[in-house]
């Protein structure tokens, strides 16, 4: 398998007012394409700190990030912006959503920052992604007209619009009810059985159950990395959903 992430002795520091606080220690770390990571641990342990710098938002005091051979530790804010459009997608717990945009122009989103013209095509491909994760009847409903779970499939469908390399997925079920975050990972389990490579963090066992490989930190460091078996068993490909994941994305909108 192809390495899309690779992280090396990564270390994190902030200053605040006369004490250094080391979030990450070293970290090393490698993704490889079509795995399911989920990033546990208590508060003040680094998963997010992790997620940040896997997410382009924050830069480290030392070590490199390799994003899909490229080394993205040191190059300038143009440049890390445009990788962050291009190759990552980002599904967060509050769904940060535009509140005056449709579901459909809510999805296009990613695109504006690619620089892309909006057109038909580029609608059709929304619409589509819509309709994948369950919003057809709902495209010109706005965020207050749908419940948390729509929203999160919104957050979904738009997290997929660029055919990113890696989904980030920040606590992706934190604001949503037990039945609700089985759909959403559910979800997300068909989007990684179609290949796709999603790093998720989750303070919750549940939800880090549906991931197929476990990561746990503390103190800004691995603590246990380790490969969940019953994951395995749990996801079986849904091979019309993959079809028509991977044809709506086949065709480049640039």
């Amino acid at each position: 398998m192809t390495a899309v992430v690779r992280i090396e002795k990564l270390t994190k520091e902030y200053r605040l007012e006369s004490v250094t606080v080391r979030a990450l220690r070293s970290v090393s770390l490698t993704v490889e394409q079509g795995e399911f990571v989920a990033l546990m641990g208590p508060s003040g342990s680094g998963k997010s700190t992790l997620l940040n710098q896997l997410g382009c938002l924050d830069r480290p005091t030392n070590g490199r990030y390799i994003l899909a051979n490229e080394d993205v530790s040191r190059i300038d804010d143009d440049r890390l912006s445009e990788i962050r459009s291009k190759y990552l997608g980002f599904i967060f717990q509050s769904y940060n959503l535009l509140p005056q945009y449709t579901v459909v122009e809510n999805i296009e989103v990613p695109l504006l920052y690619q620089g892309c013209r909006l057109n038909e095509k580029t609608r059709l491909r929304c619409v589509q992604l819509a309709q994948l994760v369950g919003l057809g009847d709902r495209l010109d409903h706005r965020p207050m007209q749908l419940s948390g779970g729509q929203q999160q499939r919104v957050a979904i469908a738009r997290s997929l619009v660029n055919d990113p390399h890696v989904i980030l997925a920040d606590e992706p079920t934190g604001n949503l009810d037990s039945r609700t975050s089985d759909e959403i990972m559910q979800m997300l389990m068909k989007l990684n059985d179609a290949g796709k490579t999603i790093i998720m963090v989750t303070h919750e066992n549940d939800i880090a159950a549906w991931a197929k490989r476990i990561i746990r930190m503390r103190d800004g460091q691995i603590e246990s990395d380790e490969q969940n078996v019953r994951a395995e068993i749990r996801h079986e490909m849904s091979g019309a959903f993959s079809a028509s994941l991977s044809s709506l994305l086949a065709e480049a909108i640039r």
